[in-house]
């Protein structure tokens, strides 16, 4: 069975990557999914003087469930079953550390499609965990003229 890990942000880029994940589901019912959303964590000494750990965990497992949300409505509507997880870090390192831990053997990233002078300009979570995976990273454009 393919482990496949696909990493979402409540996008309509990241329900790319899920729609195509969908579709090899379809051809190939022998696909294991992990869904991942990666929280950013908040580092600032001030606001943990007033947020207590627990409500910053409450915080980022909620914004986690809503970022999932749509990922999960697809997968439910279309009947794939799937895992899903909340993780808090810097998001291209989590997501390969997850792919490891976990021993997915591909990730499916939605991309924006940018030209190469903005993709360097606004740097890319896709172009960083592309560049720095062991495992084949599939990512999924905009069809063209979208």
């Amino acid at each position: 069975m393919l482990k496949i890990l696909v990493p979402v942000d409540g996008s309509e880029t990241a329900n790319r990557a899920v729609a195509h994940v969908i579709k090899l589901y379809r051809n190939d019912a022998q696909v294991d999914i992990h869904l991942l959303n990666v929280q950013i964590p908040i580092d600032s000494g001030h606001a943990r003087l007033f947020v207590s750990a627990d409500e910053l965990e409450d915080y980022h497992r909620e914004e986690g469930i809503a970022a999932l949300a749509g990922a999960r409505r697809m997968l439910d509507e279309a009947g794939v079953p799937y895992t899903h997880h909340i993780a808090v870090g810097h998001v291209a390192d989590t997501i390969i550390r997850y792919a490891k831990e976990r021993g997915i053997d591909k990730i499916v990233l939605g991309s924006h499609g940018r030209t190469a002078l903005l993709q360097v300009l606004l740097g890319s979570v896709a172009q960083e965990v592309l560049k720095r995976s062991d495992m084949p990273v599939t990512l999924v454009k905009p069809a063209s003229g979208a």
